[in-house]
């Protein structure tokens, strides 16, 4: 299924997964998340993304799950920490559901446990429809911005340019099989629920993808929760606040470690 899947890696000590979204690949991270000589830092291109190839047959987020799977056994690691950004999150609930032994803490950057509803699911067909007919250039250069803050969008209009220029080099077939994927994602309340690892969530209150008072609702169902705010910030605080990202990205994985120990 995987002709050619890329991934990098940084650093040489506990092993940190970090997912990437829609119309990302793994340069969203690695360009400013490296935490240092703490953390082996592993940065995978989806498939279709980056440097990756397009999947061979059907495509579901459960399929990705085993794709960093797939990445985890080439590296013989064993068990690994999981940050997902929006997408990049789902893919690390479907991780937490079918192989929580594997997953020893779970960050949802921007990201939900609830499945599309209505509205949500109208959107995305919407999308659909607009990349089909119009392409995926107009469709994207109106997306690519909605995912900061208009605050953002004046302040590092460079960054949101490198994005989608990131982002317009994936196909229209692939951005087209997401979408789909994402449409059918199970919800996955019921993993924060019951899962037995910490869970950091990071919510933007100018996130126009991931309605903040969902993300507060959420966060209230693991046993053991972080939950950080940026006020003015979208859904893109790797690149609209990267400073004050990675810093609570290594408190959070050095105190999952501490309680890992115990």
């Amino acid at each position: 299924r995987y002709q050619s899947c890329y991934y990098k890696r940084k650093g040489d000590g506990y092993p940190v997964v970090f997912l990437h979204g829609f119309g990302e690949d793994h340069r969203i991270w690695d360009t400013r998340m490296s935490m240092g000589e703490n953390f082996m830092c592993i940065y995978p291109d989806f498939p279709g993304c980056g440097l990756s190839t397009a999947l061979q047959g059907e495509w579901t987020i459960e399929g990705m799950a085993d794709y960093v799977i797939s990445i985890l056994d080439q590296e013989g690691i064993e068990e690994a920490m999981v940050l997902g950004h929006s997408m990049g999150g789902y893919v690390a609930l479907a991780l937490a559901d079918l192989y929580p032994e594997r997953i020893t803490a779970l960050g949802l950057i921007h990201s939900t446990a609830y499945a599309d509803d209505a509205q949500k699911i109208e959107n995305r067909l919407k999308s659909i429809r607009l990349i089909e007919g119009n392409g995926k250039e107009v469709f994207l250069k109106a997306m690519i911005p909605n995912l900061y803050s208009e605050a953002s969008r004046a302040r590092i209009p460079a960054l949101v340019q490198q994005h989608l220029t990131y982002a317009l080099e994936i196909s229209s077939e692939v951005l087209i099989q997401y979408y789909k994927v994402m449409i059918i994602r199970p919800d996955r309340t019921s993993v924060l629920q019951h899962t037995k690892v910490p869970v950091l969530f990071v919510i933007g209150t100018d996130d126009a993808a991931v309605p903040y008072d969902q993300s507060i609702q959420q966060s209230s169902l693991p046993n053991v929760a972080n939950v950080e705010v940026f006020q003015g910030i979208g859904h893109t605080s790797m690149n609209e606040c990267p400073d004050q990202l990675l810093t609570i990205l290594n408190k959070f994985c050095k105190n999952a470690l501490n309680l890992k120990k115990m």
